[in-house]
């Protein structure tokens, strides 16, 4: 607590009061009138308490001839020293004067105008020669102990110049006070404070007889001359003027006017807009009629040569005699040409018999490429016979071609003899295969899991990391906060009469409620009581002094709207009755809220309550701090306990077990003692960490039953479900074993990983499974409906058969798997951790699911197949079927390949359906892209807590209630050389620093709160100990051995420092400063030394002492201020990146002066800490980021697409755009259903591309491999193959568990994985089964020559010769 050190300096502006009460005090009746005026006291002569009041005196003035009242007369007012000097005042007066002066110095000697204003107006009321022309005794009291007159002075009026008034006003309004950053008015203008002082209230406060140390009432009268009394006019010294050659005006942060004009803040950048619309929009919306008119007048207009075609229908009977009905034709009965008859005619056309799907349209993008000779049939090949060697082509293979047929044979000759090995010695693979997955998974034991939110989402080597082990190593962790909100319910509000009207106070005003309060607090500081957990134990003390051994937990640092009674019901309870209106504990408050360093209102720990941190509810919408906030309407109250942190974390056992017992006690209390009017939300320092770890197990039902859905899906979806043979060709068994497989690919990734090292993450554990499922099964999905649909030859052993399928779907595999592990691995490189660790998680287990795919799924399938050709059941498969279920029956597509072949893809591929589709997508493209512009980046805290937290409402809470920003700091590494006077004035804020000082320039940013979000000057350990240096009772030794001795020792072996200051500066010199700079940093805050810097500066300054020298040296350093009002995500990195911008000005500010200087060596860094940076550091570069991610990811598929596909540009090019696509559509999505962008977010998008890979790379590879004569029917062909697989596989597994996911309690569950998951595989199948063909048909690679011919041999399949285009 910065502000503790000044607890007891409330009472300083009482003190100024003082010093002219004791010096004013004096005994009369109306002063005589006469031309040149007479004394009205002289000495003194009564005692009131700790006070003295001044003897009347109604003569002339007496002559001045003591010594050491000339030397104070000379001090303070050397104006009036003459050779021969009389004065209204003895050298007893001068001595309180100078007393109460110095007192009034700790807060206004900063300026040296506004300290010689004030004083001048002081010297002429102590000592003047004419008080009875401006002073008028108004009462006395007889006292004949002390004075031949017996009167004492108890009333007067003095008569004061309004001019002398508001100058003096106006040069010391601004003085600051550096240890708590606030104004010295704010002490010293009593309940007024800064905010509502005037020059009048100012100088009645310093009159009034309620304060303390004002031994008489004050009335300060203005205005022309009244009666016989001219007002006094003192000479007034604006602030921003030097009193002589030899000392300095006051600086920029004491007084505005010395302040550089500071520039401009830029205008904050508005919205984009283009004739009053968003500019995105509209930019987007020109860009779809352009491409949109392009694309319809390359397909329409640029006629086709020699392309036409008819629409004429053609009955069924053309094919067959026999009559079907759809039903029929679903289930696989009827020949092909019947059942594609039907698709044509639901499709709207009909084609001529020799091309079942195409119109004969090639790619308008072909079309420049084409021959000026090609024949109606617009087909991408020649006119020759397939069967012919590539050689023998009119047109050579380039090496590409050759390249790519090679490799692709290459793969499918591979696959199909690997295949062959698995299906022959399955259970060796099986158990080979296993084997591997129990030695890997034994790393598991190994596995760190990773809850902290710091290792979760800082990179080690982030600013905001470094910085931060920097500041925890240097000054010990910022304190760990236990904060409760309480507010009221159905309380009414509190009207309070008062000597200045009826005040109206908040319903948590009310007496019983804030007994209650206390009752809550006192029980909650007894928590742990007799334990080494106990709350003085663990607490945060400021002025608990080194090696104490008495704890209590009085010393304790408390936020409480209690301080204020210094948690004492007597106190609470007392009233009083002042001009017919209560006084109570209603208007204690008022007057402590508005000057919280009241002798009165401290704190038990003898610190200030700040009534901005102990109150809630204050502020209205738009207010701030800095708009005068009544505090008398908050509508909560707001306890705060400090609990020491340390940076070893051994350390905080005490503190994390009493935190453990605060929240049980909490439960329990706001469960059955918490009154019916009172509402509460609660949190403490480890409460995040512990709700997020339950918040990981609250759902394991949730998910568990999502995934147990999809289970159950791929085992019943894999199978045949014919009624005959339902138990012989079910695939329950298969479908577990490939469940086992995804689960064992997890389990070995995260076993290798346990051995290496990497910590794991929750997100791991919740999300890995769920992306493996989702590409593991698309494959198994591939595999086996390829099997059934292929038939086994005659001539084909099983084994053959399962190569020969493995040989053809098996280099897809390989496309789609190998390109996400690259994905993944890649996106590794990411500096956030949290990314990192799924990154490499995800890849290595896809990594594995393929191999054990390829391997034990391969061996699964075939022993399946064994058991379905001995006619035994599935799951028990020692029963054997009967013989008629034993008789084959012919092969069926199944219900959703035949919805694929002969309906879905002949409407998908109509010339008009693909045209509506493009122009659709790509209108929905330009939509999103619009879109992404206005995400909203960050994380709001609810959002991570479960929706049952006792943390959630607490974040709802400080929301509503919480009217101050948190605390940070500019700390100043260690390098500089203190003691030299021009490294001073690089820091410091005072007399002769810099203008463009450290301190100066936080000052500056804190006048532009609204751009820098720095809500108050910072604190100055430099400026403070200057002025404690400077008053010659604040710093003791001891005379036996050097050591330090605090101030108010009273041990006769404690002797004044002495500490020889510069004459010019008024500073210690380089000596002095090294020898009692620890010393400054020992001394507890009083009302006699009150920049004593023990308790704001104990621990933000580093020094190392050489007691041999007696010398100690300053290293690392900081300066604290606070930050606004931060309530959402953007105010919290926004605030974040302005306070580095000012860190790095001020940073090469100090380095260019070193320069100048000639030190070339040393290099200073100032940076900015809060405790909260290193969370919200990421969402400065979260674009950045977010591209870099995703850009690594497609590249890679790009560069394995190309690789594994024989350099085919075009099949790279049309899987990088398609999956473009499917990540902007959902950036658009994350707008409108409120996903913001951050690390959550970021993590599924790296997933979306992953998965976005089986919607595409599949499809893309079938299309390669086609025999098709024309781009659309190689994509109809590549739909029709692919497209129920990737549809039964993926989307429709996907979709049943992710429907589970929205009924999770955790709210990121629900908005981060519910909504995105949901449209990663809605959006991947709508641009995987719907775009990507229609794509393909327009762009798809050209027909290799090479391929085809090898194709033949591979397969033995003879092709029709066909008419070929050249392309």
């Amino acid at each position: 607590m910065a502000q503790a050190r000044l607890s007891r300096l409330y009472f300083y502006g009482f003190l100024v009061f003082s010093c002219f009460s004791q010096t004013l005090s004096a005994q009369s009746n109306r002063s005589d009138d006469n031309n040149d005026g007479h004394c009205i006291w002289y000495g003194q002569c009564h005692t009131t308490g700790s006070v003295i009041q001044n003897c009347y005196y109604n003569g002339t003035a007496k002559p001045m001839t003591d010594t050491e009242g000339l030397r104070l007369l000379a001090k303070w007012c050397p104006h009036m020293v003459s050779p021969s000097i009389s004065t209204c005042c003895d050298t007893s007066q001068l001595k309180s004067m100078d007393t109460n002066v110095m007192i009034a110095a700790n807060f206004l000697q900063r300026c040296p105008s506004c300290m010689n204003s004030l004083v001048n107006h002081l010297c002429e009321m102590t000592c003047g020669t004419n008080q009875s022309k401006f002073i008028d005794v108004i009462s006395t009291k007889p006292d004949g102990n002390m004075n031949s007159n017996g009167a004492y002075i108890t009333e007067i009026d003095y008569y004061i110049s309004s001019e002398y008034l508001n100058g003096t006003y106006d040069s010391c309004k601004q003085v600051s006070v550096p240890s708590t950053g606030q104004l010295a008015m704010d002490i010293m203008c009593g309940t007024w404070t800064s905010t509502r002082c005037t020059p009048k209230r100012w100088f009645d406060y310093m009159g009034d007889k309620n304060t303390p140390f004002v031994p008489f009432q004050i009335n300060y009268k203005l205005g022309d001359p009244f009666n016989r009394f001219t007002p006094a006019n003192p000479p007034v010294m604006p602030c921003n003027k030097a009193i002589d050659e030899n000392t300095p005006a006051c600086s920029c942060v004491d007084c505005e006017s010395s302040c550089p004009a500071p520039k401009p803040a830029p205008p904050a950048p508005g919205p984009f807009k283009v004739l009053g619309h968003d500019g995105y929009a509209v930019v987007m919306f020109c860009v779809f009629l352009a491409g949109t008119c392009l694309f319809l007048f390359v397909v329409l207009v640029i006629p086709h040569a020699g392309s036409s075609y008819t629409l004429a229908p053609m009955p069924i009977e053309r094919y067959t005699n026999r009559s079907y009905t759809v039903a029929d034709l679903m289930r696989g009965r009827g020949t092909d040409e019947v059942r594609a008859a039907v698709g044509r005619r639901l499709a709207g056309v009909d084609r001529s018999p020799h091309n079942t799907l195409g119109d004969n349209e090639d790619s308008p993008l072909q079309q420049s490429k084409r021959s000026s000779v090609t024949s109606d049939s617009d087909h991408e090949m020649d006119t020759h016979t397939i069967s012919k060697m590539p050689g023998d082509y009119d047109i050579a293979s380039s090496f590409i071609e050759k390249l790519g047929a090679n490799t692709d044979s290459f793969l499918q000759t591979f696959f199909e003899k690997w295949g062959i090995i698995c299906a022959t010695k399955p259970w060796l693979i099986l158990f080979l295969g296993g084997c591997i997955v129990v030695g890997l998974g034994h790393g598991i034991k190994y596995l760190n899991v990773t809850t902290d939110p710091v290792e979760l989402w800082a990179s080690p080597n982030s600013r905001s990391r470094v910085e931060r082990e920097y500041y925890d190593s240097h000054f010990e962790p910022f304190y760990r906060n236990e904060q409760i909100i309480i507010s009221s319910v159905g309380l009414p509000k509190i009207v309070h009469n008062t000597s200045n009207g009826a005040i109206e106070f908040g319903p948590v005003f009310n007496d019983t409620f804030l007994l209650k309060v206390l009752e809550l607090q006192e029980a909650i500081k007894s928590i742990g009581a007799g334990t080494d957990h106990a709350f003085e134990k663990i607490c945060f003390a400021p002025l608990r002094s080194k090696g104490q051994v008495e704890l209590s937990t009085d010393d304790c640092a408390v936020q409480s709207i209690w301080g204020y009674y210094q948690d004492d019901v007597d106190i609470f309870e007392e009233s009083d009755e002042e001009d017919g209106f209560v006084v109570n504990y209603l208007d204690r408050f008022i007057s402590c809220a508005q000057n919280p360093y009241n002798i009165d209102c401290l704190g038990k720990y003898q610190g200030p309550v700040d009534p901005a941190i102990a109150m809630g509810g204050f502020l209205k919408p738009g207010q701030t701090l800095a708009d005068n906030p009544q505090f008398n309407e908050a509508t909560a109250v707001i306890i705060t306990f400090l609990v020491n942190n340390h940076h070893n974390k051994t350390k905080l056992v005490p503190a994390m077990e009493w935190e453990k017992k605060y929240v049980e006690f909490m439960r329990n209390w706001t469960k059955t003692q918490k009154p019916d009017f009172m509402d509460i939300a609660f949190t403490s320092e480890r409460s995040i960490e512990d709700e997020l770890d339950r918040e990981s197990h609250s759902d394991v039902m949730t998910i568990l039953i999502s995934y147990v859905i999809m289970f159950a899906y791929i085992a019943v979806s894999l199978g045949q479900l014919k009624s005959s043979r339902l138990l012989i060709d079910s695939k329950i068994t298969l479908g577990l074993g490939g469940v086992f497989i995804v689960l064992a690919s997890v389990i070995s990734s995260v076993g290798i990983f346990g051995f290496i090292g990497v910590p794991a993450t929750l997100i791991i554990i919740e999300v890995i499974p769920f992306l493996v499922l989702a590409v593991g099964v698309d494959n198994i999905f591939i595999l086996v409906q390829t099997h059934q649909r292929e038939v086994r030859k005659p001539t084909e052993s099983h084994a053959e058969h399962i190569g020969r399928v493995l040989g053809q779907v098996g280099p897809s595999m390989l496309l789609t798997s190998v390109s996400e592990s690259c994905c993944f691995f890649l996106g590794g490189l990411s500096d956030m951790p949290a990314v990192r660790a799924f990154a490499l998680y995800a890849g290595m287990a896809l990594l594995f699911d393929f191999l054990l795919q390829i391997t034990c799924f391969v061996s699964l399938l075939s022993l399946d197949t064994l058991r379905q050709s001995s006619n035994r059941y599935d799951v028990c498969c020692f029963i054997k079927g009967s013989k008629k279920d034993s008789d084959p029956e012919e092969v069926s597509d199944g219900i959703l390949y035949s919805f694929f072949k002969y309906f879905y893809t002949p409407f998908v591929m109509n010339k008009v359906s693909r045209i509506v589709i493009v122009i659709v997508f790509f209108g929905w493209l330009c939509f999103s892209i619009a879109l992404m512009p206005h995400i909203e980046i960050g994380l709001d805290q609810e959002l991570s807590m479960p929706e049952d937290s006792f943390v959630l409402k607490y974040f709802q809470y400080l929301k509503d209630y919480l009217n101050i920003g948190p605390p940070m700091y500019f700390v100043l590494k260690n390098g500089l050389n203190f003691t030299q006077l021009n490294t001073q004035n690089m820091i410091c804020s005072g007399q002769y620093c810099d203008a463009d000082s450290l301190v100066t320039q936080v000052y500056v940013a804190s006048k532009m709160s609204n751009v820098t979000y720095i809500a108050k000057p910072s604190s100055s350990w430099m400026d403070d100990y200057f002025d404690w240096s400077s008053i010659s009772t604040c710093c003791k030794y001891n005379s036996t051995n050097g050591a330090f001795c605090p101030h108010s020792s009273l041990d006769r072996n404690c002797k004044p420092c002495n500490i020889a200051l510069l004459p010019k500066y008024k500073r210690p010199g380089p000596k002095d400063f090294s020898h009692y700079i620890s010393f400054f940093l020992q001394d507890n805050p009083d009302s006699d030394c009150a920049k004593a810097g023990h308790a704001a500066y104990g621990q933000g300054v580093n020094y190392w002492t050489n007691n041999k020298m007696k010398a100690s040296t300053v290293g690392s350093s900081y300066f604290m201020t606070y930050h606004t009002i931060l309530k959402t995500s953007k105010d919290y990195y926004e605030s974040m990146r302005a306070a580095r911008k000012l860190s790095d000005n001020i940073t090469n500010t100090i380095n260019a002066k070193l320069r100048d200087a000639g030190d070339n060596e040393t290099n200073i860094e100032v940076f900015p800490y809060s405790v909260f940076y290193v969370f919200y550091e990421q969402y400065l570069t979260m674009w950045q980021d977010t591209i870099k991610s995703l850009g690594i990811s497609l590249l890679a598929i790009f560069v394995v697409t190309f690789l594994l596909m024989g350099l085919d540009i075009f099949s790279s090019i049309v899987v990088v755009i398609t999956i473009t696509m499917i990540l902007v559509n959902l950036f658009g999505m994350m707008y409108w259903w409120h996903v913001t962008l951050n690390a959550v977010s970021l993590v599924n998008l790296v997933m979306a591309v992953g998965i976005s890979v089986e919607f595409c790379s599949h499809l893309v590879h079938s299309f390669s491999a086609s025999l098709e004569p024309t781009r659309k029917d190689r994509a109809a062909d590549a739909l029709i193959k692919m497209g129920s697989s990737v549809f039964s596989g993926i989307t429709l597994t996907k979709f049943g568990g992710i429907i589970v996911l929205g009924f999770a309690k955790s709210q990121i569950f629900q908005v981060f994985y519910f909504r995105m998951y949901l449209c990663i595989v809605l959006f991947g199948a709508a641009h995987g089964l719907i775009f990507l063909p229609v794509l393909l048909s327009y762009i798809g690679s050209p027909m290799n020559k090479e391929k085809l011919a090898k194709q033949r041999n591979l397969n033995g399949v003879h092709i029709q010769e066909t008419s070929l285009s050249k392309a």
